[in-house]
């Protein structure tokens, strides 16, 4: 079982920053491909950014050269930084890992919420 637990959202006004942790459990998330989803109200969860145990990242088209995913193996924590948020980046934010190992589990946080005044 991996607890996944993110922190950092908040209120900001367009054009500002923010940076989301999630912190895991064990260490078994470093070995994990790992993501941040997004949820705006009345939407279904969409995928944001990946990032693989190589450390390939990949992005959705919205929020390209704008977010960045990262981590730290040694804190067993996944970062997002969000730089020029705009009002159609609220949403709640969700960390996600995949176990490498069968029967390749997903594990969720809880979400943190991000709002972006206009």
């Amino acid at each position: 079982q991996v607890n996944l637990v993110e922190s950092g959202g908040g209120l900001v006004q367009a054009g500002g920053s923010l940076r989301l942790s999630c912190a895991a459990s064990v260490s078994i998330f470093s070995i994990s491909t790992k993501a941040w989803y997004r949820q705006a109200s009345g939407n279904q969860r969409e995928l944001v950014a990946t990032i693989t145990s190589g450390g390939s990242t990949t992005y959705v088209d919205a929020v390209k050269g704008r977010f960045t995913i990262s981590r730290d193996n040694a804190k067993n924590t996944l970062y997002l930084q969000m730089n020029n948020l705009k009002p159609e980046d609220t949403a709640v934010y969700y960390c996600n890992a995949l176990s490498p190992y069968y029967p390749y589990s997903e594990f969720w946080g809880q979400g943190t919420q991000v709002t972006v005044s206009s």
